[in-house]
């Protein structure tokens, strides 16, 4: 029996109606289109303290592991990274507004994963997804999309904030002397800054060549801005082209196995992990149902069959995650393209693996794109506006599901924290059901996350 045979028979792929070639190429396809991960998770990463190197290195070596968890455990041709979303999270909210640490925000990430894989293999991960209302799913994504959008909005310089510029007396209180919010939070940008412009016009591309259905599109924009700026003299050209990864600045050890429990037992602790376990949970059902539907892998009852075997890789993944020095990682809804190309098996995966494991050598290319908010900002607000496309899913009819599912998306984007939107929606939802009598609808395990999150209201636990 040759190589190929035995790679056909390992994998299922004649059985699955694919090809050696086709698993391959989707393999392939899989990883151009979300390589731009590379350059954005330790971009939006730094803003929590992460240095860049071992940053970066961590983010592929999680690609790497929890792809290959993918292909060998669950045979799906479906690609792990870390998310976007929850990197923002930890990032944005859990380190510069609650005021952890980096590495207490990684030790939730830890414990997340743990728990992913301690319910997984109890099966209850499954029984917690279909409890949670549709509404409230669809809600948690959409607002999650939004706050992407507002931070790349920011970070590029699209919109700023409204005190941005102006002299500090103008924000001082005559009467208390204390500083006042300005009367408009936010305002657009500087249209004439060469990096706003090109900020914009990298979007433009992006979205251009999405409509076209081109290929790797965020990654051509990525690279066509952060070109652009560095003509401009904003940015250096890369110090070399291939580099030594675990070693030097590249190495894993300023952030690998840091993590600090010390905050664990702290009230304020509690939302944080939370959160982070409703998100990677909620992104990962979602993402296995989307590319199952786009593979023709779902049953008649449009379930995912043997779904804990995918759920257990990505659990996995995330105590790697957490380990290693990045934030919780997933299955990537990007796996759709190859999926799209005919890739029906792990060898897909398997070669996207091999992919990002091949890009370790080369991180120096990336690296100067990093320092651009120009070049990585763009495909944020393009992420987002993908994620909030299934706002039309919402059932406008019914005020006891709309009105807890927009008052999360708002919430989430305009606290600037994600617990907060999440915390609100389980809130409402049980509590609108049960003051128009419909509380039969609510299940037990919603109940439960309704009281926790009450709890997070009631003891001033928001920021």
């Amino acid at each position: 029996m040759g190589l190929r045979e035995r790679i056909d028979r390992l994998f299922a792929i004649s059985a699955r109606g694919s090809s050696v070639r086709t698993e391959v190429i989707g393999g392939i396809v899989t990883f151009f289109t979300m390589a731009y991960i590379i350059v954005v998770n330790p971009a939006v990463l730094r803003v929590a303290g992460l240095p860049e190197g071992p940053s970066t290195v961590a983010t592929i070596v999680v690609a790497v592991l929890g792809t290959l968890l993918m292909a060998l455990l669950a045979n799906r041709p479906i690609a792990i990274a870390p998310y976007m979303g929850e990197n923002a999270f930890v990032a944005y909210t859990v380190v510069v507004a609650l005021g952890f640490t980096w590495r207490q925000g990684l030790t939730a990430v830890f414990l997340a994963g743990v728990l992913f894989a301690a319910i997984t293999v109890l099966g209850v991960r499954g029984r917690l997804a279909n409890a949670i209302p549709a509404s409230l799913k669809i809600s948690f994504g959409v607002g999650i999309g939004l706050f992407l959008a507002f931070i790349g909005l920011y970070e590029t310089g699209i919109v700023t904030s409204a005190a941005a510029g102006l002299p500090p007396e103008a924000l001082v209180d005559a009467g208390t002397g204390r500083l006042t919010a300005p009367a408009v939070p936010v305002r657009i940008g500087n249209l004439a800054d060469p990096l706003v412009l090109l900020a914009v016009g990298g979007f433009t591309l992006i979205v251009v060549l999405m409509a076209l259905r081109v290929r790797g599109a965020m990654l051509i924009g990525i690279a066509a801005s952060g070109i652009a700026a560095i003509g401009l003299g904003a940015g250096e050209l890369p110090r070399r082209v291939v580099a030594m990864p675990f070693v030097g600045e590249y190495s894993l050890a300023p952030i690998a196995f840091r993590l600090d429990f010390g905050a664990v037992f702290e009230a304020a602790f509690v939302p944080v992990l939370l959160t982070i376990f409703l998100m990677a949970f909620l992104d990962t059902v979602g993402t296995l149902i989307g590319v199952g539907a786009a593979g023709g892998m779902l049953d008649e009852d449009g379930n995912f069959p043997d779904i804990e075997r995918p759920m257990l890789a990505d659990a996995l993944a995330s105590v790697a995650a957490g380990l290693v020095g990045t934030t919780t990682a997933g299955a990537y809804i990007e796996s759709a393209t190859g999926i799209e190309e005919g890739a029906r098996t792990g060898l897909a995966a398997l070669v996207t693996a091999a992919a990002f494991a091949l890009s370790l050598p080369f991180i120096p290319l990336f690296a100067p794109i990093q320092d651009l908010a120009c070049a990585w900002g763009p495909p944020l607000i393009v992420v987002g506006i993908l994620m909030m496309r299934q706002v039309a899913r919402l059932p406008v009819g019914d005020l006891t599901e709309l009105v807890p599912a927009v008052a999360t998306i708002l919430m989430i984007a305009f606290t600037w924290n994600i617990a907060n939107g999440m915390m609100a929606g389980l809130v409402l939802w049980p509590a609108l059901k049960t003051i128009t009598g419909r509380a039969r609808e609510v299940r037990a395990e919603v109940w439960v996350l309704g009281a926790l999150s009450a709890l997070y209201f009631a003891f001033g636990l928001t920021h």
